[in-house]
């Protein structure tokens, strides 16, 4: 929350009305290292063709569908199970039971058949009472059901949000992910919440994956809105730690191909986990060419992990850019409007660095062409267009030591306004903060910026160090609670752990030779981003 609640807290004690602020044990907000996840999940989930009907011949038959069709071979893992795959009540052990009529193998046995086609397997419960179909759930019984898929060789864990009994989210989805650990069995962990928690700000130490917003539906409207609401956190994402905006529709007649491949374009760039939601068994050849897609999936799946930002949004026409790991760009045009429309950007607005010429590989048409000024293209209505941009010749950053604060940021993402160079974050435009000043030591040079944040610098493996003093802004007083983390081509290179407001300054100098691009990140203590003025202070490279 910014500044301005201190002045709400003002107004409630000056009128005599009571503020009551409910606080949590804060925790680190790095993303959960269990290994897993690291680019996002790719599978299938019944749920959005077949509802209540999964059987344990559809499992099997889509699992065939994924090797006969070269999905598994494109990045397609995990073949997922959803609400009602168990009987009405527990068995009189208290352990789930699967519905005999439709798994008469039992998961186990699934399972076995769909681990021997190279593929894993997913099972759902809510953290509830019931789940949403009215089947016992997992609320309570989070280490038995837990051990109980443990031993039938679940992989990955769908977990709703229905029948909840008010029990605070964060507090229901730590217990499992709890009980997850204590098995010893890894699993990709979805937190299903649908957003009404703002997951994202408390989800990375505790999940893969979180649901950002309600339930999708097969039409581009509810499409378009997730779209819009999940395009905005992107500082949020990262390597095992993901935003989820829901499964995909492509292949159930509610959308156009057109609206499919658009679908799919901006699922790609956001970094979403790709889970498919119809029948393979009958899926038509446009069907499996889109979400066969290499060259897209190849976005989705970059193990540099940056969300797509849109950089710009106007008169429904749209410009996200996404930067990869081997320095290329992904740039897509989107279209929302009902009329073809010409969507122009440039390599500066995009946060590409400069170069003489950049190399456009169009996506799905697979054209290639040069420009060495604008992108641009005819976009049809409702489509997006897609470019793998390659700058050409660069030089990262000159010899010698530099403050961050003075090179090019490739790109950047704030909690609240802009970060700053040389300023504290203002939470409002750019050079509205103040002198930097961490503890009681004030710095002249540096960055500041807002949890949650991620700034992007193009090294090109020219730099040996990176030092800085981190810590929380003075002028939110003992207020915040920020942790820090420096990556390099999508490696954490080191961590901070929780910093809170008024403590001093900690030093952090790490190697970053051989490292073409470097991120510093910057998370919530665990609880929130009320106050989380951050700076990373004399921020440098030092390059050769």
């Amino acid at each position: 929350m910014r500044l301005v609640t201190l002045l709400l807290a003002a107004v409630l004690a000056a009128s005599g009305a009571t503020a009551i602020v409910q606080l949590a044990a804060p925790r680190p907000a790095q993303a959960w290292e269990n290994g897993l996840a690291r680019t996002p999940p790719m599978g299938w989930n019944q749920w959005n063709a077949f509802g209540c009907n999964v059987t344990d011949a559809l499992v099997r038959a889509t699992a065939d569908r994924f090797v006969s069709s070269g999905l598994r071979d494109a990045g397609y893992t995990y073949v997922n199970i959803d609400d009602c795959w168990m009987t009405r009540n527990r068995d009189s052990s208290g352990n789930l039971v699967p519905d005999p009529a439709k798994f008469p193998s039992g998961i186990r046995g699934v399972a076995d058949y769909v681990h021997s086609q190279g593929l894993k397997l997913g099972i759902y419960s809510s953290a509830g009472t019931q789940t949403c179909a009215g089947f016992p759930a997992s609320l309570n019984n989070e280490q038995r059901d837990a051990s109980l898929w443990a031993s039938w060789g679940v992989d990955y864990l769908k977990y709703d949000n229905c029948n909840n009994q008010g029990v605070a989210a964060q507090t229901r989805y730590t217990r499992m992910r709890d009980a997850i650990i204590a098995t010893g069995r890894p699993m990709v962990y979805s937190i299903t919440e649908w957003g009404q928690n703002q997951p994202w700000n408390w989800a990375q130490p505790v999940g893969n994956l979180w649901r950002t917003t309600g339930d999708i539906g097969d039409s581009f409207n509810s499409m378009l809105s997730i779209y819009r609401a999940n395009v905005g956190l992107a500082q949020f994402a990262g390597p095992g730690a993901w935003n989820d905006p829901d499964m995909l529709e492509i292949g159930n007649g509610g959308m156009t191909d057109t609206e499919y491949r658009t679908h799919f374009t901006l699922w790609s760039m956001m970094a979403a986990p790709l889970i498919i939601g119809t029948d393979l068994r009958n899926a038509s050849a446009a069907t499996l060419t889109i979400l066969g897609n290499r060259d897209v999936i190849a976005v989705d799946q970059d193990t540099r992990g940056a969300q797509a930002r849109e950089v710009r949004s106007a008169g429904g026409l749209h410009v996200l850019s996404r930067p990869l790991a081997n320095g290329d760009f992904a740039v897509a045009l989107f279209n929302e409007t009902g009329s073809t429309a010409t969507i122009i950007t440039t390599p500066a607005e995009t946060g590409l660095p400069s170069a003489s010429s950049y190399q456009l590989v169009d996506l799905w048409s697979k054209a290639v062409r040069t420009t060495s000024g604008t992108i641009s293209s005819s976009v049809p209505a409702h489509g997006t267009v897609v470019y793998r941009v390659t700058p050409g010749a660069q030089s990262g950053p000159p010899a010698g030591t530099s403050f961050v604060s003075n090179l090019p940021w490739q790109a950047s993402t704030n909690g609240w306004g802009p970060a700053e160079r040389d300023r504290s974050n203002g939470e409002q435009g750019a050079g509205d903060g103040r002198a930097l000043m961490v503890g009681t030591v004030g710095f002249q040079k540096g960055i500041g910026a807002h949890a949650a944040s991620t700034i992007d610098v193009f090294l090109g493996g020219r730099c040996s160090t990176f030092t800085a003093d981190v810590g929380v802004d003075a002028e939110v007083g003992a207020n915040g609670s920020v942790a820090f983390t420096v990556l390099g081509d999508g490696s954490t290179l080191v961590a901070t752990g929780v910093l809170r407001g008024g403590q001093a300054a900690q030093h952090l100098s790490v190697n970053v030779s051989a490292r073409s691009v470097l991120r510093l990140s910057i998370g919530n203590g665990g609880d929130n981003i009320n106050f989380d003025h951050a700076d990373w202070a004399n921020a440098q490279v030092t390059c050769s």
